[in-house]
């Protein structure tokens, strides 16, 4: 047990993916944890691989929640705070991704879609939050992308709300700095992770494929990222806030149109 012993960790998108392998990383650290998820049963099992590292099964909160809705959102808040009586860290990691085009016929239902989870539940859930990071002086991590940062192909919407996730980082980073709470995000290449289905590689081809686009020669996998936010909510990243890291095996160093298909 480390650092995050007497904590409290909140974690959306955590019943699968990047969400469900931080939770884990906060569990082997002590963390008292509360797991956000829309599926009850994937959650569940994440909060069963929590309590396999040594973690007690009264420091692990289950809420079945859907951020695209408002009042599901503030029990977010409000059913942590209620088991917990703190928040420590808060991990923005529930996302979506879609395919398209300035001049697709779906785009303003897709822009919308995402906009309402990748970026509006977000910033709900953080405003809520912000009193408690206040109070334990506490931190925020963003999921965020490569796309925030780079013009990913076939990915219009996806590209400009992950851009947005980046400068609501930055914005929440200089707001909250003088009540020394800190707010960083990271910014995953292509992740082994079920959201990789929303761009449209079929299954089968997914780690050759996406090994091809990374300098380093592999797909990255949940643990790489997961390690990284954890990082950015420990002691060690005490003097780093408003950082967007990129955690992609160099590929934000290509030209942009090296970056392949997503």
């Amino acid at each position: 047990m480390g650092e995050f012993v007497g904590k409290v960790v909140l974690i959306t998108g955590a019943s699968s993916g990047i969400g469900a392998e931080t939770a884990v990383h906060f569990a082997a650290e002590g963390a008292g944890l509360a797991l956000v998820g829309r599926d009850e049963g994937r959650l569940e099992k994440t909060a069963q691989d929590c309590m396999a590292k040594g973690l007690a099964k009264d420091k692990v909160l289950t809420i079945k929640a859907d951020m695209c809705v408002e009042e599901d959102v503030k029990r977010i808040v409000e059913s942590t705070i209620t088991y917990f009586g703190r928040l420590d860290v808060l991990v923005n990691n529930a996302g979506q991704a879609k395919l398209d085009l300035l001049r697709s016929e779906t785009v303003m239902e897709n822009f919308d879609d995402l906009l309402k989870l990748n970026v509006r539940s977000v910033v709900q859930l953080t405003n809520l939050a912000v009193p408690h990071l206040i109070t334990s002086k506490g931190s925020v991590v963003n999921v965020s992308s490569l796309a925030g940062k780079r013009v990913a192909h076939m990915s219009f919407s996806y590209n400009i709300l992950r851009a947005a996730t980046d400068q609501f980082t930055r914005c929440c980073a200089v707001d909250l700095a003088p009540k020394s709470v800190r707010v960083n995000a990271v910014n995953p290449g292509a992740i082994k992770t079920p959201l990789l289905t929303g761009f449209g590689i079929p299954a089968e081809q997914i780690e050759e494929v996406c090994a091809k686009m990374h300098p380093l020669g592999r797909i990255g996998q949940p643990t790489d990222v997961a390690s990284a936010i954890k990082f950015l909510a420990s002691n060690a990243a005490s003097f780093i806030t408003g950082e967007t890291l990129s955690i992609d095996g160099g590929r934000h160093a290509y030209c942009a149109r090296e970056l392949g298909t997503i």
